[in-house]
């Protein structure tokens, strides 16, 4: 019988139904299993690391509508369609992702489950035995959370080259020359910082995009109220952008408490989703009890 191989990711080949080999890194799809042998990942993804994927492939999306509202002007009636635009292209990007993964031309893909945070740094795991030479074993032990959402980024960066550039130049007529092209210098950042983000920050988020999502969405739903100056349901009610701005937050809160709760225990959690109207209702209630001009026209009668 041979010895055990050392480190928590190195592991020997499985060949005809006997173990061979020397120690070292499992080929792509594979991890170690408790006996240090390389077997492939044949699980499903179960419902976090869905939520986990979604999540990732929201930024573009989200950041992509960001900069494309930004941009656009008040006045220009091209943003409706730039932001369908952004939508289809990472719809499309999502859909090709996933039909290129494994299993070839379906929807479905095949994963090795998240044990530990070490999963997604495995090149900091690298063992040496004998103190002198390093044993090299960096794999995707999360196999295919880490690569699936780069490859789906180079997807997305691809899809607006192609599509965005023509649309703006041919319905922007609103904007500037040198405005009308912001949003995609935008992207051509934003792009290069998700994919930093995800090669060096992977397993963090993975462990805190459910409270990530529930605190950024909290922020930018009451920055937003209070820079459009809604301090009652009538202002709400009076444009529909405002109401497609609070049911977008609404989704997010949702997602958020879902994430969270992962759905263990359907009677406990479901009720949790009652709460995701309750930051913008607290606002409407309290938001004229803080109105810097009230504070101060009280205090000056106080005085």
């Amino acid at each position: 019988m041979s010895s055990r191989c050392p480190g928590l990711y190195c592991g020997r080949m499985m060949v005809n139904g006997s173990v061979e080999g020397e120690c070292g890194v499992c080929p792509w799809g594979e991890r170690t299993n408790t006996q240090k042998v390389c077997e492939r990942c044949t699980e499903s993804p179960d419902l976090y690391d869905w939520l986990y994927l979604g999540f990732m492939a929201m930024l573009p999306l989200v950041l992509h509508w960001f900069f494309i509202e930004w941009y656009s002007g008040k006045k220009s009636s091209s943003a409706f369609l730039q932001h369908v635009t952004a939508m289809l292209e990472c719809s499309v990007s999502a859909l090709v992702t996933l039909l290129l993964t494994e299993p070839l031309g379906k929807l479905s893909i095949r994963s090795c489950r998240v044990q530990m945070l070490s999963d997604w740094y495995t090149m900091l795991y690298n063992p040496s035995p004998d103190y002198v030479k390093t044993l090299h074993c960096t794999q995707e032990a999360v196999y295919p959370l880490y690569t699936l959402v780069l490859i789906y980024y180079a997807f997305c960066l691809v899809m607006m080259m192609l599509l965005r550039p023509l649309l703006v130049k041919k319905i922007a007529c609103g904007l500037g020359k040198s405005d009308r092209f912001k949003s995609i210098y935008a992207a051509l950042y934003f792009f290069p910082i998700l994919t930093v983000l995800q090669a060096v920050g992977g397993g963090l988020l993975y462990y805190a995009f459910p409270f990530i999502i529930l605190v950024l969405s909290l922020i930018t739903l009451a920055v937003y109220m209070s820079a459009s100056e809604i301090q009652s349901f009538k202002s709400l009610l009076t444009k529909k952008k405002r109401l497609v701005v609070l049911f977008s937050h609404w989704l997010l809160h949702a997602y958020g408490i879902v994430s969270i709760s992962r759905l263990d225990k359907l009677d406990q959690d479901l009720p949790l989703l009652a709460l995701v109207p309750g930051p913008a209702l607290f606002y409407i209630l309290t938001a004229r009890f803080t109105e810097p001009s009230r504070i101060l026209s009280e205090g000056s009668n106080g005085h």
